[in-house]
Formats: structure tokens, sequence, C-alpha cells
């Protein structure tokens, strides 16, 4: 016996009920694979409805667990914990609107692998104790510095400390310093080593003398009237930034001596900028021993420059610490550098931390697309959606820090990422 036709309406084509069964069957039974999400990160899935043209989605059930929302045949948000999800959509042929039927499908929500590091406190009552971050904004000569320092994810997950330390200070006569370094991991008390190899060559180059001194030779050096005069100056200020860098050598060894434990124990690398703007520019003098770089980057974002000697590659995976008396033979002039320019873009700082995950390799700190990808990075375009407003900066200490915590398989270790713009 034939079916009638099943009239909907008065001039609308008749639909069969058959067809309408046959349609709403072939949806259900229809294999939909959800692409897999990952807790805390942003999710989307849009349910391509070409070969189902007379089918309409009409809401999914259970999604409201997961933290996502469905809307114009689209599932999206940031799940907020890992799970298998069995998610029932709710759907209806065009023709026949008041009946709803139900198909399930899964959801896999994978765990994010931020999620399996602990983040134990450190301990407050340990000796040296020192906050598992820390984060500054403010001025630089006349331009702005943000810096942000970050316990490491294999620090945090056995309750250790930072290693990583920075210090900022304005200087008499318009100078400015930043110095950054990185405890050595196998040091004990590392995080005292970093702390007081920031603080103590910050405090060296207070002196209204040195910075006399500096200034002096600096201005002869751009005086053009003696080459053997310039040459000279250059060298006096070489000299007082090896004294700055003896110096702190000096602090760490007393230090170690006081408590009663080898200056191996502070083992830490150090870099510093000191910088004043002058009326034929910016004078930066720079310092670095260890594997923490110090670029420069022009005023249009077309060169880089390196300011430091990076000891990476050439000590079987090692580096050298500020507390190495070795450092201070004849090779140590090499690591300084006198660098004047009209005006810059960027000054950064950073530990390996930052480098390691995001350079990779000592040539790319010197590869202009590696650091145009690096701000682009910093301006959003990451995982995590985290960016750094270098223009509405507000808190932009509070957004850096924020964006040190990006994920990076195999690269756990303290971050310090200091930036003048």
């Amino acid at each position: 016996m034939k079916i009638p036709p099943f009239y909907f309406g008065i001039g609308k084509k008749p639909v069969e009920k058959r067809t309408i069964h046959k349609e709403k069957e072939e949806f259900k039974e229809f294999h939909w694979v959800l692409k897999h999400a990952h807790s805390g990160k942003f999710y989307e899935f849009i349910f391509e409805m070409t070969d189902f043209p007379n089918i309409n989605i009409k809401n999914i059930k259970n999604l409201e667990e997961t933290g996502l929302m469905f809307e114009n045949n689209r599932i999206s948000g940031t799940p907020t914990a890992h799970n298998m999800y069995h998610l029932d959509i709710e759907f209806f042929h065009v023709e026949d609107k008041d009946n709803t039927d139900v198909k399930r499908v899964q959801l896999l929500v994978n765990i994010d692998p931020k999620d399996l590091w602990k983040n134990i406190p450190s301990d407050r009552n340990a000796d040296f104790y020192k906050e598992d971050e820390a984060s500054f904004q403010g001025t630089f000569s006349d331009k702005k510095i943000i810096v942000a320092s970050k316990r490491g994810r294999s620090h945090a997950h056995e309750g250790k400390f930072r290693e990583d330390d920075f210090a900022v200070k304005k200087l008499p006569s318009d100078w400015n310093i930043i110095s950054i370094s990185d405890g050595a991991g196998s040091a004990i008390m590392a995080r005292e080593g970093s702390r007081l190899a920031t603080v103590s060559v910050n405090q060296f180059f207070s002196s209204p003398e040195v910075l006399g001194e500096i200034e002096n030779n600096i201005n002869i050096t751009h005086s053009l009237e003696d080459a053997k005069k310039e040459q000279e100056a250059k060298e006096n200020i070489i000299r007082l930034l090896y004294e700055g860098v003896l110096n702190v050598h000096h602090t760490l060894e007393k230090t170690a001596s006081e408590h009663d434990f080898s200056i191996n124990d502070l083992h830490t690398t150090l870099v510093f900028a000191l910088v004043k703007k002058f009326s034929f520019g910016y004078v930066i003098l720079s310092f670095g021993v260890g594997d923490c770089p110090i670029n420069l980057i022009n005023n249009d974002f077309s060169k880089v420059k390196l300011l430091n000697t990076m000891d990476v590659g050439a000590f079987s995976g090692g580096t050298r610490f500020v507390t190495m008396k070795e450092i201070f033979n004849d090779h140590i002039v090499s690591r300084f550098r006198i660098t004047c320019v009209e005006d810059f873009s960027y000054l950064v700082l950073m530990t390996d931390g930052i480098y390691d995950p995001k350079f990779l390799t000592e040539n790319k700190l010197e590869d202009l697309e590696s650091w145009k990808t690096f701000f682009k990075d910093l301006n959003g375009d990451n995982d995590d959606l985290a960016k750094v407003d270098f223009i509405n900066n507000t808190e932009i200490d509070q957004q850096l820090l924020h964006w040190t915590d990006f994920w990076s398989r195999g690269n756990h270790d303290d971050r310090t990422l200091a930036i003048i713009y």
C-alpha cells in the first residue's frame, strides 16, 4: 500500500514521511568525530551541514559541563577540565520542526600539560628566602622598562626556589642600570648568588665618582680630537666596568666566607646594561658572563645586535659564572661592549629560560625574523593568547609575568625577561 504524501502548509511542496525519516536517520548514523580539546585552551568545532541541508541542530545537551557553548552550528570556548564528555545533539528536520530527535557524540578534553606540574610554594623559613615571582615597570632614562621573573615549573614542582633574579636602579646624573642573573641549578645557594650579583653591581655603579669618571671618558671618545686619547678613554671605561664586575666577585666571595660555604655554592651568571642618554645619543655599556643575551633593536626594527659574549656551546653544555676566578683573565675585555646609538626601539635582556624555547640557538639572536616572531608572540600570537600591550600599559608588568608562563615542552627553567622600550 502506498503511503500518501505528508503535507506541511498550503503552497509548500509535499514531503513524504519516509523521506523525512530517512534524512533524520542518515544524520543520526553519520559518524561525527569531534576533534579533541585541551583544558584551559580555546576550542572550536564547526558542524559542516552541507550533506544535511534539511537538518537543523537545535541544542547540545551536557555541553555546559565542559565550559563550552553552542551557537550557529559551532561549539566554542575554553574547556575547564579534562574528561570524556557524552554530548546529546538535539536536532530536527526543517519539514518536521515539532519532532526533535537526539544523536550522541563524544568529546575528549585532554589534560593541559601544565596541570601535570605541581606548584609547591618555596619555604618562607629557609635561609635567603626569595619570592617565587617578581615584576617591575617604570622609567629608564627617557624610555620605559618592564621586567618579569618567574620560577620555572621544574623548581615549582619540587618546591624549590626561583634562582633567577634582576635589579633595576636609577643612578646619579641620569644614568640607569638593569642587571639580570641566573643562578646555577647545581649550586645550593644559587638564589642568593643571583640576588647578590644584581644588587652589588647596581650598587657599585651608584657611586657619583665612578659615574663621573665614566662620563668624562665617554666625552673624550666623542671629542674626535686625538685617536690615542680616544683609545685610552675606552680602555678607562672598560677598566671601570671591570672593577664593577670584580667587586661582584669579591662580594660573593665574602658572603660565602661569612656563611661558611664555598663560593661555588653561589654560582651565578650576570649580564647588565648601564645606560645614559647624551646629546649625541644613547650610550649603552654592557657586560655578560653566562648564557643570558642582551639585544639591541634599532628604531625601525630593521637591525638587531647582540651586546654581549654568550657562553654557549664551547664548554660541553656548561656555562661560565661570575663566581669563577678564571673569567678574570685577559679575555675578559671581550665581554664588555661600548655602544652608542642615536635611538633604539628595544633593549632586551633575558635568561636562558626565555632564550632556549623562543630562540633555540645562539645564531637566532641576531636573526631579525626571529625577533619579529618573538614580538608577535608578545603581542598575543601564541596558544595562550597572552598579550603584552606596550601602548596601553597600565599593568604591563603583570601582562609580561602572565606571558612568561607559556608552555614549551622540555623547557621548564626559571624565566626572566627585561624590555626597555
